[in-house]
């Protein structure tokens, strides 16, 4: 997978759910754990790797469409949402996938898209709302 996602040279370009915005996303080592580098203009994001194994087991056994639900670190996420997974102490590695205090959010937002280039998710493309469920 980590071809497909790419390197600092050539990151995978990427829309957001609603396809209103282009980032970039590839996969790196940083402080010898496996990372996802997202880049969104200026701002550099990052997401521990092994949340796309994690929230693909997790849509699995779901089994249904889920909300994204995406916000910021500073914002409450709406319960039952990918957002709220990946921050829940309930997941897999017990917390927070983002990584970078301050800029730990909008996982709902990001890994959605870079799971759907990977075949691993459908994701619905409306302009608010979109949910997604494991292929």
């Amino acid at each position: 997978m980590k071809d497909m996602i790419g390197t600092k040279n050539t990151p995978l370009v990427l829309k957001t759910p609603p396809l209103s915005s282009e980032y970039t996303m590839h996969a790196d080592i940083k402080d010898g754990k496996e990372v996802l580098v997202c880049t969104v203009g200026k701002t550099v994001l990052l997401y521990d790797y092994h949340c796309l194994a994690d929230l693909h087991a997790m849509l699995k056994a779901h089994g249904d469409w889920i909300e994204l639900g995406s916000a910021d670190e500073q914002k409450p996420a709406k319960d039952g949402t990918v957002e709220a997974w990946g921050r829940s102490e309930k997941n897999p590695v017990g917390g927070w996938y983002g990584l970078k205090k301050g800029l730990r959010g909008r996982f709902g937002m990001y890994i959605p898209p870079l799971m759907e280039a990977l075949g691993l998710a459908e994701v619905t493309h409306d302009a608010k709302g979109n949910k997604m469920r494991a292929t």
